[in-house]
């Protein structure tokens, strides 16, 4: 008699579970592709932004090339905007500000502008913001809600190698200034460079201080997994979309 209970018992559990799993599997959307390495990674995402924004992402273009292998997740994030989002995108690289695709609405046009970053300490920039100043006056004509999308390293020793003066450098102050000027939130995604961040974990940390800094002081938010590196852009997104829409929701 309990052997015949225990039977059934176990198969109404059995089955409550597939029922749940197979709920979960509707509710979201999964996406398989290749990196530059050829290997093969599976995305799942259930989140997206609701509202529109226009977004200058900015990319660094001496860090490493594990950012290159992130492409396919920055071009998919891109894609998943709004209608009405318009987007930028540029490369902080040694000279000035290489804009690759001014602001468009055209999501996929933006996206395709996307490129691998040189990973070279020749493409090393004097620090990343002085170019962020110069991003930064592309919304001058622009309304609505912005926001910049920093993948840098952060760090900038124009004035000196400390704690004190990477987080307090005149080009970061000015970073700062010019952003809450135009109401721009600034959110930052932390990869190191194939220079002094690369090889220094001091040199990360101050990196890492001086974009939490950046966000912090202009509305947005600073992402980070731990001081040597990153595994992969998946989660930043998803952290992104969420904060995103939870500040979009307390404005509204």
């Amino acid at each position: 008699m309990f052997y015949r209970k225990f039977n059934f018992s176990a198969a109404v559990l059995v089955l409550a579970l597939l029922s749940t799993v197979t709920g979960f599997a509707k509710s979201v959307t999964t996406t398989s592709f290749a990196n530059t390495n050829g290997e093969t990674r599976t995305e799942v995402s259930n989140q997206r932004v609701l509202h529109r924004i226009n977004l200058a992402i900015l990319i660094q273009d001496d860090l490493t090339s594990q950012v290159s292998n992130e492409l396919r997740a920055t071009a998919d994030f891109i894609r998943s905007l709004p209608k009405g989002s318009r987007v930028m995108v540029g490369y902080i690289t040694a000279g000035s500000l290489q804009v690759r695709q001014p602001f468009t609405a055209d999501l996929e046009r933006a996206a395709r502008s996307l490129r691998i970053v040189r990973s070279s300490t020749s493409a090393s920039p004097f620090n990343p913001y002085v170019e962020v100043v110069e991003a930064l006056r592309s919304f001058d004509n622009v309304s609505g809600q912005n926001a910049v999308l920093l993948i840098s390293d952060g760090l900038d020793t124009s004035r000196g190698f400390d704690i004190a003066s990477s987080a307090r450098t005149l080009d970061l102050d000015r970073a700062i200034k010019h952003a809450n000027s135009r109401n721009v939130a600034v959110y930052t995604f932390y990869a190191p460079s194939v220079g002094l961040t690369g090889r220094n974990r001091i040199a990360a940390s101050y990196g890492q201080n001086s974009l939490n800094r950046l966000a912090d002081e202009t509305g947005g938010r600073a992402f980070f997994q731990g001081s040597t590196g990153f595994v992969t852009f998946d989660s930043y997104f998803r952290s992104l979309t969420r904060t995103l829409n939870e500040q979009n929701s307390r404005t509204s």
